[in-house]
């Protein structure tokens, strides 16, 4: 067993151990949270946001410190990774122990069905594989559930709450895969679009079939389908290569109008 090592370092800068690395990830947190709040407000549903977005930046300095102690080393940024992570579980646990005061026990539902995918996800971002496919896709379903939490929080129907977790999976697995495909051959690297197209089309007929049975709005089948229209566009010939953070800025404004246009439509009953 490796003995514990303390390393002189340079001061670290806390915003290196305080905020993940991989900017894409904020959409997939705030996303549920901001539709689940839109579509039924509630304090519970507030707090249970918290919880979340704690859980979600727990991660990075908790993948820091698990890193450096398996190294045996410690270093200055090994002390300052463990306190930032002990504030956001702090944020977890105040957060949670709030929304199930104020709202009760029926947001832990979502929360068992997605736990699985969030131990895949937490597993690979602790063994340095949090950028693989699987545990992405698997952390960004899993976060989707927050929105049906938040819905049954604000007391809305349980057909509402797993409607929205659907809703932001047809928006969330596509998308990443589209993302990756996108990166790949603006870089001149070997890709295969068909399963990105498969994916958009699957999650396109599955959400049209919630809309059919009334467990989600029509305007969200409608910002399924520029989502697919978007990865036609953008992984064929006809497209113009573009700087990474424009394709991720893109990202955010695609899925701000999954969020509006599903929100909308429950309101609107459309």
């Amino acid at each position: 067993m490796p003995s514990s090592v303390t390393t002189a370092a340079p001061a670290v800068r806390l915003k290196s151990v305080a905020l993940p690395p991989e900017h894409g990830g904020w959409g997939f947190v705030i996303e549920p949270i901001l539709l689940g709040l839109l579509v039924a407000p509630s304090w519970g549903g507030l707090a249970f946001g918290v919880a979340v977005l704690g859980a979600f930046l727990a991660r990075h300095p908790l993948k820091i410190a698990v890193t450096d102690h398996r190294r045996g080393r410690r270093y200055a940024r090994t002390a300052a990774a463990e306190r930032v992570a002990a504030i956001y579980l702090v944020l977890v646990v105040v957060g949670g122990a709030a929304a199930l005061l104020l709202a009760g026990p029926a947001i832990l539902v979502p929360v068992a069905l997605a736990a699985p995918m969030g131990i895949v996800q937490l597993g690979g971002t602790l063994a340095g594989r949090g950028r693989d496919l699987l545990p992405e896709l698997a952390g960004a379903v899993a976060l989707a559930a927050a929105a049906a939490s938040i819905a049954r929080a604000g007391d809305g129907s349980v057909s509402v709450a797993l409607g929205l977790w659907a809703i932001l999976a047809a928006r969330d697995v596509p998308s990443i895969l589209y993302v990756r495909e996108r990166l790949r051959l603006d870089k001149g690297r070997t890709h295969a679009p068909t399963l990105v197209l498969a994916a958009n089309g699957v999650a396109a007929i599955a959400l049209a079939l919630l809309v059919v049975v009334q467990r989600a709005p029509w305007l969200s089948l409608l910002a399924v389908i520029a989502l697919a229209a978007r990865a036609v566009w953008g992984l064929s010939p006809n497209r113009r290569p573009v700087p990474v953070k424009v394709i991720g800025f893109l990202e955010v404004f695609y899925g701000l109008l999954v969020v509006v246009l599903a929100a909308l439509g429950h309101h609107l009953g459309l």
